[in-house]
């Protein structure tokens, strides 16, 4: 047993090895470091250079968002942390500051720029920050993305160990024979004379990443190099530097980015003066025990400033209104690339400066605009670079943001996956629509499983969406759900045509207000932590958390959170209705499918028709290239009346079709097609590499499933029995096998009795005057109104 257990916790340990010697490169000499900076310009290069190389590394996907598509990073996707921390959305936002960085790097007239996060409260700014540190530890770590600084050891000079020497410390009185590291991750460069640095900088091959080749020693790393030169100058050595720069006495070492090496975080709860958030404090008593050569030793400073941290890297200022009073004080850095630790003693400084706040920093930096040239912030403004992070208006994202935050990281994944990819945008894996099982902890210790059913995230999304958007400035005559959907997709669906974000024009203010996250999030969990007021003899119908929950819980609580004025509160309750109507939507399309489930058109089936569509329209230049046989009239006149439903025979001349058949053939099926196949430009475009169910005009028809075939299909159904149908009735029999296929698609038998059960209070309503013929192109109906159908549990 103890040999066992002695072999498990060695192969830890040797884990534990493998895992460090990854991260770190052994000690090397300044000659071996020039020569890795040689062939990797990284290893040297400028704060903003290097977070630059970092953003980079991992390369770019594309995501649409506003109904656009675009190239994101995906090192705001968390990757090196498996997306706990990835930033949701705002990819403009983050691509800005990309272009920031880049410029820094380059020269390009903005390395005098301050990086500016804004934006109201939840809306990603601190997982930005996370992200951000995650991101530059994890590439840190990396043999193209190594981080170095100068080590110092003075022992054996100086008359063995006299003054100059033992004062080589961190002010401790640590022995003078020990290594010593800058304390502010000095560029190992700066060791050499400017000219010989400029020389480097010049050898150096690429000007993707420039080197930081223009910054001087630091004060400590100063001290033991002044030391040594002063020592060997005297003995008449002729190789100076070489002798101040042996291995004995200098090493370069790597070390790994993080917080308070390499990337200085200043937060809303550190104070001090101005100077000591900045450079650091120091020891009033060693400034009086320790003096060299008629001045304040520079050892005896404690290098704790934000900027002392983040220097080599990067340097974030949180809650940046709260350290308004320092902003004024970080110009120089930018600037001058300079900070002053005492009289006669400063420091160069390479670090990238980066500022979060709310919106209420804004009103700090215009306290004094009417002063027009006179005011005092004008320069600090002029330098800051705004980027803008708001609340997300798309229903997708918005889903994964809120399953993060309700059940943790390993809800949404990471990589590609956390932020939307272009491509998922019409597919399956709906985040939204997806249930959500959670482990709750009861008052007596208890822990029961919770279930958020089907479209209950989906819901509270769309929700926080719709509050999100201008109702007085929507775009074209679209109401809140279609916009959403215009977001979320980059088009709308008007019976034969489209609406897409190219047509309209999207509202500027949408994203800056409504409701945030945190309170989708807080609502769920109070439902979470209650059971509902409803039974089942056999089905623990009280855990599910229904859609209709959420609604009721985010929409009643707006009253009495602080978060929102009279107004907002007015507004945002008027909104509940419509998101009511479109999950009851969803809910009902979810029942009529797995109702009808062996009467859906199958891909195939589609996929004969659209190839006779293509040979039989002779006005298309493509289509006799790609027909390998004459169209079948009578199989498109037959897909097209009996399979859709959309045509009968007084739409027909024969098999000759009539006006509307054309119209229907080249504007919903041929032009669909075009348009899927420019949006998947690059890829050679055929029909038989098409998926056609993400082919919004072919979804329809794949899908086109509604109350028409259920009465159709199942004559003796009846509605008003769904709830408990008589023993060896139709109804019975259908219900046992619309509950076992929604279980087979995500639903638990609790949540799919719910559902159905609120689908059929809504159907019931209906069912007399439903027509069992096809019901053509109809859409589902919304039901019996804003509060009819929701939940007859309730």
């Amino acid at each position: 047993m103890s040999d066992h257990t002695r072999s498990d916790g060695e192969a830890f340990v040797a884990a534990a090895d493998e895992r460090l010697r990854g991260a770190y490169d052994p000690p090397m000499s300044l000659g071996a470091y020039v020569d890795r900076v040689l062939e990797n310009p990284t290893a040297a290069a400028s704060g903003a250079g290097y977070v630059l190389a970092a953003v980079e590394s991992y390369g770019t996907r594309e995501v649409r968002e506003r109904g656009e598509t675009l190239d994101r990073y995906r090192f705001f996707d968390d990757p090196a942390n498996d997306g706990e921390h990835a930033v949701l959305g705002n990819t403009r936002a983050l691509n800005a500051f990309v272009d920031d960085l880049r410029a820094a790097a380059t020269g390009r007239g903005n390395d005098e720029t301050i990086v500016w996060i804004d934006g109201p409260t939840a809306t990603g700014k601190s997982e930005f920050k996370r992200c951000l540190v995650n991101g530059l530890r994890a590439f840190s770590k990396t043999d193209a993305g190594r981080r170095y600084t100068v080590e110092w050891n003075v022992g054996g000079v100086g008359g063995g160990g006299g003054a100059g020497a033992a004062s080589l410390s961190y002010g401790d009185g640590s022995d003078a024979g020990e290594w010593y590291r800058s304390p502010v991750q000095t560029h190992p460069l700066s060791v050499f004379p400017e000219p010989v640095r400029e020389s480097v900088a010049d050898a150096v091959d690429g000007d993707t990443y420039p080197i930081a080749a223009d910054v001087e020693l630091d004060p400590f790393s100063r001290e033991a190099y002044d030391h040594l030169e002063s020592t060997y100058r005297e003995r008449g050595r002729r190789d100076l530097f070489s002798a101040i720069t042996d291995r004995d006495h200098l090493r370069v070492t790597s070390y790994v980015v993080d917080v308070g090496r390499g990337i200085g975080v200043l937060h809303a709860e550190d104070d001090g003066t101005p100077k000591e958030r900045l450079v650091g404090s120091w020891m009033g008593g060693m400034l009086r025990e320790l003096d060299s050569r008629g001045r304040k030793n520079p050892q005896a400073f404690s290098y704790d400033g934000v900027l002392s941290q983040g220097n080599g890297v990067a340097t974030v200022v949180e809650d940046a209104s709260q350290h308004a009073d320092l902003l004024r004080r970080l110009l120089n850095v930018p600037d001058e690339r300079r900070v002053k630790l005492d009289k006669g003693i400063g420091m160069d400084l390479d670090t990238q400066l980066i500022v979060i706040s709310n919106p209420d920093l804004d009103a700090e930096l215009d306290r004094h605009a009417e002063r027009g040239d006179a005011d005092p912030l004008k320069a600090l403004k002029r330098r800051l670079s705004k980027h803008e992070f708001r609340y997300l208006t798309n229903r997708r994202l918005e889903a994964r943001l809120l399953r993060r935050e309700i059940a943790g990281a390993t809800a949404i994944g990471g990589g590609a996956d956390a932020g939307g990819d272009a491509s998922d945008a019409d597919a399956g894996g709906d985040p939204g629509a997806a249930p959500l099982s959670i482990e709750v902890r009861k008052s007596d210790g208890a822990v029961i499983e919770r279930e958020v059913a089907p479209h209950a995230i989906g819901a509270a999304a769309l929700y926080a969406v719709v509050t999100r958007l201008d109702a007085d400035d929507l775009p074209g005559d679209l109401d809140l759900i279609e916009t959403a959907e215009l977001y979320e997709t980059g088009e709308v669906r008007r019976g034969d045509d489209a609406v897409t974000v190219d047509d309209v024009d999207l509202a500027e203010g949408d994203g800056r207000n409504g409701i945030p996250v945190t309170y989708a999030r807080d609502a769920v969990a109070d439902l979470l932590a209650t059971t509902a007021d409803r039974n089942h003899p056999d089905l623990p119908v009280e855990r599910v958390v229904t859609p209709t929950d959420v609604l009721g819980a985010l929409a009643d609580g707006l009253a009495d959170a602080p978060l929102f004025s009279r107004a907002e509160v007015a507004e945002f309750e008027g909104r509940r209705d419509p998101v009511a109507a479109r999950v009851r939507e969803r809910q009902r399309e979810d029942v009529v499918d797995a109702m009808l489930a062996e009467e859906t058109v199958s891909t195939e089936t589609v996929a004969e028709y659209v190839e006779h569509v293509y040979a039989w329209d002779e006005d298309d230049p493509t289509d006799r290239e790609r027909a390998d046989e004459a169209p079948d009239p009578l199989a498109m006149k037959v897909f097209e009346t009996e399979t859709l439903g959309r045509f009968d025979e007084s739409d027909y001349r024969g098999t000759d079709p009539g006006r509307a058949v054309e119209s229907f053939r080249r504007e919903r099926v041929i032009r669909g097609l075009t348009r899927y196949a420019w949006r998947n430009r690059g890829d050679a475009f055929s029909v038989d590499d098409v998926e056609l169910a993400e082919v919004p005009e072919l979804k329809a028809v794949i899908d086109a499933n509604d109350l028409a075939d259920v009465k159709r299909r199942f004559p003796d159904l009846d509605p008003a029995a769904w709830a408990d149908p008589p023993a060896d009735t139709e109804t019975e029999r259908v219900k046992a096998e619309t509950i076992d296929r929604l279980c087979d698609r995500g639903y638990t038998p609790a949540s799919a009795e719910l559902t159905s059960r609120a689908v059929m209070e809504q159907v019931r309503k209906e069912w007399p005057d439903i027509d069992g013929e096809r019901a053509g192109d109809a859409g589902p109906s919304d039901g019996a109104g804003p509060d009819g159908g929701g939940d007859p549990w309730d």
